[in-house]
């Protein structure tokens, strides 16, 4: 019966991720319709996603009710989108960060036209909420402090955000009357600031959309930028290597647990000798600036708040577990730019090879652990 719930959840999640990528690429008329439903299906089968669907996780659920309440909330229908943001907190309590994004779409857009207005007013073109140089970050930040003090902008914000406001405050009350966020093993699901899972989660992202951040035009550009900002590039790469040197957590189940990809990922790398962890910040920075770079079509409000979420959903983790970095992924996915119908179906080709890999391992390369006859198998 689950797992028949669970195929509903797929098939639903596959119609809303093709109802989203409607709403967010509305205005670039270019874009088929037959390519909208490539895209679609192919993030429905994406693999850490699509292997859960015939198992007894919350994953279909969660990312099923987190996605609803992103469409709704694009549509303007925030009392739903809080409601549905409800459901996805109790199938997973870490999804009260995406009801923050979702209000975190509306406070944007909200900047997003007072920003506008502000760049007519002065009549300077050559400002733009889109460019990253240091004067307009500047700017920006100014601009931000003097919207955010205002009562009278404060009030409109409320007004607009209140359904999600109130399910925050109420996750806080389930905080306090639970004594953390955490129900069941709190032992094994502390929190801490993992700051390498950010790390983590951009390689992850690099893997699985390789045709739109891999590509030989990208690392032509990310070695120009390099080039161009030798400064800001080697400050971010010792802030980096300071990240990775303090702030760097084991979890007890990524050693103990030979079931998971990440055990064998952190033993076959990361494990190989101590210094690997700090020989891969190059491919990191390059896989932050790629990133970076594909979501320049949104605005610098837009990208700010979904960092602040991103941040927020992975770093607190002590576990690297590839299933807390589906929904950012998804999310991320639904608003970069579409790619040629040749990289769609590379990159639906792809999954599916990952997706008949794993299914292979788990049915049919399974073993057994020392003083326990339950066969085990290889698994997300």
């Amino acid at each position: 019966m689950l797992r028949f719930i669970n195929l509903l959840f797929s098939a639903g999640n596959f119609y809303l991720l093709y109802l989203l990528l409607l709403k967010i690429h509305q205005k670039n008329k270019a874009v088929s319709g037959f390519q909208r439903i490539l895209s679609a299906l192919t993030l429905a089968v994406f693999p850490t996603l699509y292997f859960f669907t015939f198992l007894y996780y919350t994953d279909p659920g969660s990312v099923f009710f987190t996605l609803f309440s992103y469409l709704m909330c694009l549509y303007g229908n925030h009392k739903t989108s809080a409601l549905l943001g409800f459901c996805g907190f109790m199938f997973r309590q870490t999804n009260i960060v995406w009801t923050v994004f979702c209000a975190g779409n509306v406070v944007a857009e909200k900047l997003n036209e007072a920003w506008r207005t502000e760049l007519q007013k002065k009549k300077d073109e050559k400002i733009s909420s889109r460019k990253g140089s240091s004067s307009d970050l500047t700017r920006i930040l100014q601009f931000l402090v003097q919207y955010l003090v205002s009562p009278k902008n404060l009030v409109t914000l409320t007004a607009l955000t209140w359904p999600y406001i109130i399910l925050v405050s109420l996750f806080f009350v389930f905080i306090f009357i639970n004594g953390g966020i955490v129900v069941g093993d709190r032992s094994s699901h502390e929190a801490c600031l993992h700051f390498p899972q950010l790390f983590y989660f951009l390689s992850f992202t690099v893997f699985f959309s390789f045709p739109h951040l891999l590509t030989p035009a990208k690392i032509r550009k990310f070695l120009l930028s390099l080039r161009k900002h030798p400064v800001q590039y080697s400050l971010i790469t010792v802030i980096s290597l300071f990240l990775i040197w303090k702030f760097t957590y084991v979890h007890k189940y990524l050693l103990a647990d030979n079931r998971h990809y990440t055990f064998y990922v952190w033993r076959k790398i990361f494990q190989r000798h101590e210094l690997v962890k700090y020989l891969l910040v190059p491919f990191y920075v390059f896989a932050g600036w790629s990133f970076t770079d594909t979501l320049k079509s949104k605005s610098i409000f837009w990208i700010l708040m979904y960092f602040v979420c991103l941040l927020a959903v992975t770093v607190p983790q002590k576990l690297l577990e590839f299933r807390y970095f589906i929904l950012p992924f998804l999310i991320y996915r639904l608003n970069i730019p579409f790619l040629s119908l040749y990289r769609q179906l590379l990159e639906l080709a792809f999954y599916t090879l990952v997706n008949a890999v794993t299914l292979y391992l788990f049915l049919n390369r399974t073993f057994q652990w020392e003083n326990n006859d339950e066969v085990q198998r290889f698994m997300w």
